[in-house]
């Protein structure tokens, strides 16, 4: 066996094709706390560093900047703050959609954080960067715990 630097592509062992992958992905432990609770009582939840006052949303279970364990979960409320947005008017696949869709990143009060998510209720030549929004959740019948048990951000 070599370890030597391969720097001819042409001696890279591969084969051309497809090679079908099954996955499961998930959204980790802090994540699956974020979702569960959205699902299950539709509230949103922060975690805060107690070293840094970093306040993360979404959640994580590290601080990025001090790689502290992050255990202080607390509820965050459903409003935040319009940072950037933009309209929507193809799919993945550069289909037309049929309807525009607009997203937006909202940063949520009280956190250091923010979601990227969909802007309901509103024309997309009204929105404008700071306009204060609010989530509306799907009926709970309807959440599976995802992040689109949250319908749309609307204007407050």
């Amino acid at each position: 066996m070599s370890f030597e630097k391969i720097r001819d592509p042409r001696r890279i062992r591969h084969w051309k094709g497809d090679m079908e992958v099954d996955y499961i992905y998930t959204a980790g432990v802090a994540g699956e706390k974020f979702l569960a609770t959205i699902r299950d009582k539709g509230k949103l939840l922060a975690v805060r560093c107690g070293k840094c006052k970093i306040t993360y949303l979404p959640p994580r279970i590290y601080c990025e900047r001090c790689q502290s364990s992050l255990d202080d979960w607390f509820e965050v409320p459903k409003t935040g703050t319009i940072q950037t947005f933009t309209t929507v008017h193809m799919d993945n696949n550069g289909e037309p959609l049929p309807k525009p869709i607009t997203l937006a990143f909202i940063r949520i009060d009280n956190t250091d954080g923010g979601l990227v998510h969909e802007i309901g209720g509103v024309k997309p030549e009204a929105l404008r960067i700071g306009m204060r929004v609010e989530a509306v959740f799907q009926s709970k019948s309807k959440r599976t715990g995802a992040l689109t048990d949250i319908k749309h951000f609307k204007p407050v």
